[in-house]
């Protein structure tokens, strides 16, 4: 299935952005000129009839982009790993007693050490996709990994208490 998002301009109002389900229901957000957003569902037999809507903020607006994005981000992994004999994900976190809390993603030499992959790091309810080595690593941060259950095991391991 093919992901449909529609833009709408709304002259003199903004700009609607639907997403519209396979069964043809219709969720959108119309962004208003004042900067004020909406979260909308309209009826799937006329797209300008909405049926329920409830004002936003920006930050919910992006706590929902965010809530969203990383739980398929997630999801299509676990979906490969289940795919894929021997390939696993794990979430690991940062602790407070973490060696690695304030210093970069590099420092860990995670890919060189265990031979695992890191996909993303979330942090705030923010999803930092394709972490570079100069990513800071703070205290809560979720670290989305990819490799081996052993390599996996050995990540958590280096991540919790440094290199063996």
């Amino acid at each position: 299935m093919t992901v449909r998002i529609e833009k709408v301009d709304l002259p003199g109002i903004g700009v609607r952005n639907d997403l519209v389900t396979e069964s043809g229901s219709r969720l959108g957000v119309v962004s208003f000129r004042d900067g004020e957003r909406e979260l909308a569902i309209y009826d799937a037999d006329d797209p300008d009839a909405c049926r329920f809507s409830v004002p936003i903020t920006e930050d919910e607006a992006e706590a929902l982009a965010d809530m969203f994005g990383a739980s398929v981000a997630i999801t299509r992994l676990t979906k490969l790993s289940d795919e894929t004999d021997g390939l696993y994900t794990e979430k690991i976190k940062v602790g407070a007693g973490s060696p690695y809390a304030g210093k970069t993603l590099g420092d860990t030499k995670m890919r060189t050490r265990t031979h695992v992959s890191i996909v993303a790091i979330l942090r705030n309810r923010k999803v930092l996709a394709s972490p570079t080595p100069d990513e800071r690593l703070d205290i809560g941060d979720i670290i989305v990994a990819v490799g081996t259950r052993g390599g996996l095991d050995a990540a958590m391991k280096l991540i919790d208490h440094g290199p063996a």
